[in-house]
């Protein structure tokens, strides 16, 4: 796009500035897009409603705000697209551009890079930046899930390149790889309703046994005070 007449007789010193300003307004208006996009995707996956649920204290329906998104269809569906689009779109472009010729290294650079880059670099920063504190995973069942499937993606990459079909791709192979994608949202869908029954099951035990602590502790006041009173009637008889 840059590349207009007279350029090549510039000296290479003021060709390198060029191109480097010239990538770094394309890289500004691929976050500007990409942040907009992001927002855009929050907004949907923050909206939430109201239904109505029973409340065993008050023995009456109220009225309780819900997601309308399940967070981790979220994150793996809308988010994760959000966070990639930039580097689909190149794949895309590329695959269009060289239908019928040997595909380049663009498209899986991009996905690779881009996988390894959020699976180490972005989970690693992630943590350091809350500080030194102990790190707990609330959800293990959807984490050891997309953990599996991660490890998997390179596995199953280096076998459609390099056994089934050496340096080719499929269809019944692209078939099955964009099936992995919702057998993978099907599992850790799975895996976070189970999470979410052990914490209720957790949150009902608990509130359970606040229960019988408040009971017992009032049950301990009756009896010290029923004690109090016959101790105090004991002792007046005893004065007369």
């Amino acid at each position: 796009m840059i590349d207009v007449p007279g350029t090549s007789l510039m000296p290479a010193w003021l060709m390198g500035l060029a191109y480097l300003i010239f990538m770094g307004w394309l890289f500004m208006g691929i976050a500007i897009s990409a942040d907009i996009f992001m927002e855009a995707i929050e907004v949907i996956t923050a909206k939430t409603s109201f239904i109505d649920v029973f409340d065993p204290e008050s023995n009456q329906m109220v009225k309780v705000e819900v997601n309308v998104w399940n967070p981790t269809m979220a994150n793996l569906t809308l988010m994760a697209f959000g966070s990639s689009a930039p580097e689909i779109i190149l794949s895309v472009i590329e695959a269009l551009k060289d239908l019928g010729k040997p595909a380049g290294d663009l498209g899986p650079s991009t996905i690779v890079g881009s996988a390894a880059f959020n699976l180490l670099v972005i989970s690693g920063v992630s943590i350091y930046a809350v500080g030194p504190d102990v790190k707990k995973i609330d959800d293990v069942g959807v984490f050891f899930t997309t953990s599996v499937f991660s490890v998997f993606a390179y596995i199953w990459m280096y076998l459609c390149l390099q056994v089934y079909t050496p340096e080719r791709v499929t269809i019944a192979e692209a078939n099955w790889t964009f099936g992995y994608f919702f057998i993978l949202l099907v599992l850790a869908f799975s895996a976070d309703k189970i999470n979410q029954k052990k914490k209720k099951k957790l949150n009902e035990a608990e509130a359970e046994l606040n229960k019988m602590i408040q009971l017992k502790k009032s049950q301990l006041r009756t009896l010290a005070r029923v004690k109090g009173e016959a101790a105090i009637l004991a002792a007046a008889q005893g004065n007369k």
